[in-house]
């Protein structure tokens, strides 16, 4: 489609739709040209402008030199760059200033050097042909080397009414400035011949008209735009360059982000801040923007021995997308994002205020994060596989800024209320939790680092020590040459009051348990079952009134144990006829209770037989055995990853 221009004397440009047209009319000194709409990829629909009206008589001769086909000869050679161009005086003279002073002054020399024209023999080639009245095509794509070549040229009004400058400006502001993607494309090409755009004003112009459209009303959008992502409307997606007839009905806050990402980084922090600036986008919207841009040009992996220069360009996207956050901290970037960003911006050494500015703002969501997002890698000197430390900062931090310790009410019939933020409490101590078992497979992990960690977080962000439990058999399957000490230690950090049921039947038959705090899970559970409770559930409400019991508690001698949990047997009609002096469990009751935990019969025998040796007085009380290990055959069992998955009869096998 072929649009009419006409161009009045105070500047402005008439608009009238001519029809379907094969060429173009125009003569050279006419006001009018022709303004075309071209369709380009995925619907796109460029603007595009042809001037002149003679055949292109530009020929080639090589790769070096270009000439007019014409049966005058040529007078003149202008060298731009490597190239050479044949041409002739009269038609250069009349359209440009500049190139009537250096032909003036070259008298009887035929041949000039252009060698710093913006744009080069491209540039150059537009500019020549113009002057000689052949079509030329402009487009997005060339509008502005020809704009800047024909400014280095000076071909203004005062040298010929309607010259190539007055027809590029008016192309520039009545088609390209408002069009979405032309503006985007215009934008991007300045950056080959600056700084002439910037001093013509044609970045400004581009930025504004971008930044103007992005804050448009999304129910006002008629034009085509790039959407690859999902809608917010479920189960819907936009195809790219949807153009207004096919577009969906709700058109997306986000759609313009895409598009932008075609930007270099400089460019794309001016249009960031200016779209900013207009205090119309939201912070959720900006925070998508700086997603997916990062997703566009950072690599899903970083190997370190990449050039320095690459290495600098990634550090400076990183600190430059750092800088565009939302100032609203409650909103904008997902803390996942952001802990893709610090995992970045670590690998290639940002400044260490701009890395801290991004603990700060993590912190502040640290419970919308997953497991993997904290999988950060360690750097020298640390030897760890991920850096513990940094996940320590960001969790106390984390804590810091919640009021978390006055966050559960008792109340006077001890009963509680939950505050607002416990839930956000909760979320923490399980993503603690789920750190610590992938952390645990690390050999070069100390058990400083795993205690120091699994303490960071208060008692009431771990209702259910499940996960707990799972981080430390994990820990102890890895870390076979752990001392009685060490495995007391790890094992410390677990009430066993707070397992569920499917926990406590898993560590009843640990092997890698120390046999004090299997004690301790077998007398628990008799303890639950005689007085009626079921076992624990993810309520809240029904594991926060649990206390541990203390060190001292539980290092009372094994006969004052065995009478304990003998009296809660008889309670249970577990009888004591019901037990021979091997330790075996009567069949028929092997099972207390329906919520009961299920032993197996090998398992009961080892740790009934000591409880009844020692509570009958036939040996000595084994103070090595409480303290954490066992002399009885045990075996390999593997460590916990599914609850709820059933666990075999463990083989014989020396406990450690």
């Amino acid at each position: 489609m072929f649009f009419l221009v006409e161009i009045n004397q105070n500047g402005s440009a008439r608009s009238v739709v001519q029809g379907l047209l094969e060429i173009d009319g125009t003569a050279r000194n006419s006001r009018w040209f022709l303004v075309r709409k071209g369709r380009g990829n995925f619907g796109y629909k460029m603007k595009f402008m042809k001037l002149g009206s003679k055949p292109d008589a530009f020929q080639a001769r090589g790769k070096s030199v270009r000439y007019v086909a014409s049966e005058l000869e040529t007078d003149v050679t202008i060298n731009v760059g490597e190239v050479k161009f044949n041409l002739h005086k009269f038609p250069l003279m009349s359209k440009s200033n500049h190139l009537l002073m250096l032909l003036s002054k070259a008298g009887e020399e035929n041949e000039i050097d252009m060698a710093d024209i913006p744009g080069g023999p491209k540039a150059f080639e537009i500019c020549a042909k113009f002057c000689y009245g052949m079509i030329v095509t402009l487009n997005a794509y060339n509008v502005v080397i020809a704009r800047c070549a024909a400014e280095y040229l000076e071909m203004t009004e005062d040298v010929d009414r309607g010259n190539l400058i007055f027809k590029i400006e008016v192309f520039l502001n009545s088609s390209i400035f408002r069009s979405w993607k032309d503006s985007i494309i215009v934008l991007q090409t300045t950056k080959s011949v600056l700084p002439w755009p910037e001093d013509l004003k044609i970045v400004g112009s581009c930025i504004d008209s971008i930044a103007s459209k992005t804050s448009v009303d999304p129910g006002s959008i008629t034009w085509s735009y790039t959407y690859n992502r999902k809608l917010s409307v479920p189960d819907k997606i936009a195809e790219e360059g949807m153009n207004f007839r096919d577009k969906i009905d709700s058109v997306p806050m986000d759609w313009w982000v895409e598009d932008i990402c075609e930007l270099d980084i400089d460019l794309y922090k001016r249009v960031m801040i200016t779209v900013k600036s207009k205090g119309r986008m939201d912070g959720k919207v900006i925070g998508e923007a700086l997603k997916t841009y990062a997703v566009r040009w950072l690599p899903d992996s970083f190997d370190e021995s990449i050039s320095d220069a690459l290495t600098w360009r990634y550090k400076y996207l990183v600190e430059t997308l750092i800088c565009l956050l939302p100032q609203d901290k409650a909103v904008g970037c997902s803390c996942s994002f952001l802990l893709k960003l610090l995992k970045f911006a670590i690998l290639v050494g940002i400044d260490d205020s701009a890395r801290e500015y991004l603990v700060k703002r993590i912190s502040l969501k640290l419970h919308e994060a997953s497991v993997k997002d904290l999988l950060i890698p360690a750097r020298p000197p640390q030897n760890t596989l991920y850096d513990v430390e940094l996940i320590q900062c960001i969790v106390g931090r984390s804590l810091m800024h919640g009021k978390y310790n006055q966050d559960v009410k008792h109340e006077e019939n001890g009963d509680f209320i939950l505050g607002h933020e416990h839930g956000t409490l909760m979320n923490i101590g399980k993503l603690v939790d789920g750190y610590l078992a992938e952390i645990a497979y690390d050999p070069s992990l100390t058990i400083c680092s795993f205690v120091d960690l699994s303490r960071s977080i208060p008692v009431s962000a771990r209702p259910i020590h499940d996960g707990l439990y799972k981080a430390i058999d994990i820990y102890l399957k890895e870390h076979l040459s752990l001392t009685k000490a060490e495995k007391k230690k790890i094992c410390g950090l677990m009430d066993v009051k707070k397992l569920t049921t499917d926990a406590s039947t898993h560590a009843a038959q640990n092997e890698r348990l120390p046999l004090r705090v299997v004690v301790q899970v077998l007398f628990f559970e008799q303890v639950r079952a005689a007085s009626g409770v079921h076992a624990l559930n993810n309520n809240a409400r029904d594991t926060s009134n649990s206390t541990t019991n203390t060190d001292e508690e539980w290092e009372k001698t094994a006969a004052d144990g065995n009478k304990s949990l003998m009296k809660q047997m008889s309670r249970t009609k577990i009888k004591d006829e019901d037990f021979q002096m091997n330790g075996e469990l009567l069949k028929k009751n092997s099972k207390s209770t329906k919520n009961g935990v299920q032993l197996l019969p090998s398992r009961s025998k080892r740790i009934f037989d000591r409880l009844w040796v020692v509570g009958r007085g036939h040996v000595e009380n084994r103070s090595s055995e409480t303290s954490g290990s066992s002399q009885s055959p045990t075996g390999d069992a593997s460590p916990l990853v599914h609850l709820q998955d059933k666990v075999g009869t463990p083989s014989p096998r020396e406990r450690v």
